[in-house]
């Protein structure tokens, strides 16, 4: 592991990812946080575990977390900054800030990864897509790979312009799902359920569906859902709709499209 861990943010996102690295043997005395606003939670932690949190001295740190919002991306160069030379591994999790972006403002750093977790990483069942430059040394990629590893699995990605396309995917995949819940537990009501129940067992249907998925990982996607459907049935009268022309998939597609091209935008 690097000798020292700066994470700068420590919202929603960065407070997950500090968490893992607490749980998954990060030693708290090698770690640092910068969080202009924190949470209680976040004070409780620095006392429990005794990571410094705002140090007054800002010295070089081996790896840097990068976990603010990508419109503070200009305000944070300037304070950032003084945690960096040139041996400094940065790891950026902005969504849509691209590596030259981040070059531009802090010119020091060579080796910069880019990063796109989703909010599961909060329970230790997050994904990551990853991207890193050339200049980054396969140890200090095994640092960043043990480091995203604490809060779920890590994918990495060839090409940067992958990034964007993960975002879209598994970033924010995870919202699709929450709306699946929703428009389900709806549908249900409609048709007579009461909406508690009916929430219920929305949910309780999309938590079950993702274990099979996570038990089941050999099995592709499309055999589970065969194995559900009996010919002339229930559910293959509902994937009729489903699997029609203008059915979910060319919707899916869209509204996967549209994050993807707002990621491009978010860049600069």
């Amino acid at each position: 592991m690097p000798q020292s861990l700066l994470i700068y943010g420590a919202g929603k996102m960065g407070g997950a990812m500090l968490a893992g690295a607490l749980a998954g043997g990060w030693p708290a005395g090698s770690i640092r946080v910068i969080e202009p606003h924190p949470s209680a939670r976040l004070l409780d932690l620095a006392r429990e575990k005794g990571f410094a949190l705002n140090p007054a001295e800002a010295e070089a740190a081996d790896m840097v977390l990068l976990a603010i919002k990508p419109q503070a991306l200009d305000a944070a160069s300037l304070a950032l900054g003084a945690h960096l030379d040139e041996n400094t591994v940065l790891v950026s999790i902005l969504a849509g800030k691209s590596i030259a972006d981040i070059a531009a403002r802090l010119p020091v750093l060579r080796k910069i990864i880019r990063a796109m977790p989703n909010t599961p990483a909060a329970i230790g069942r997050g994904i990551t897509g990853a991207y890193a430059t050339p200049a980054l040394a396969e140890s200090e990629r095994e640092a960043v790979s043990r480091l995203l590893a604490t809060t779920g699995r890590v994918e990495w990605v060839e090409h940067e312009a992958l990034i964007d396309c993960v975002t879209a995917v598994s970033g924010s995949g995870p919202a699709y799902v929450f709306y699946l819940v929703e428009c389900l537990a709806r549908a249900g009501a409609e048709i007579g359920l009461p909406p508690a129940l009916a929430l219920r067992l929305a949910r309780a249907t999309i938590e079950g569906a993702g274990e099979l998925l996570f038990q089941e990982a050999e099995t592709p996607p499309a055999t589970l859902r065969a194995n559900v459907t009996s010919p002339g049935g229930t559910t293959a009268a509902a994937l009729e709709v489903l699997m029609a022309q203008d059915g979910l998939a060319p919707l899916m597609a869209k509204a996967v499209a549209a994050a993807r091209a707002r990621a491009q935008a978010l860049a600069g």
